[in-house]
């Protein structure tokens, strides 16, 4: 299916939204990093990332967004 995914996130949660030509669907990922956590090799961001991954399916365009680091380390991991 043909469909467009946006992400706004940060390390606690991410809204993913993603719209074909007849769907418009939204739901929130919330992750267990605590705010004050070190994030960097932390095996929950791994696994809250790895979830925002398992929904998004085969998008033809995808855009990340949002505060912070955890844009950029979604970016990375979809990557590799």
């Amino acid at each position: 299916m043909n469909h467009k995914v946006g992400i706004w996130i940060d390390h606690k949660k991410a809204v993913i939204v993603s719209a074909s030509a007849d769907r418009l669907t939204a739901m929130t990922v919330e992750s267990d990093v605590g705010p004050q956590h070190e994030h960097r090799d932390d095996p929950r961001l791994d696994r809250y990332y790895d979830e925002i991954i398992g929904q998004l399916g085969q998008p033809e365009a995808l855009l990340i967004f949002g505060p912070g680091e955890a844009k950029l380390e979604l970016s990375e991991r979809l990557t590799h």
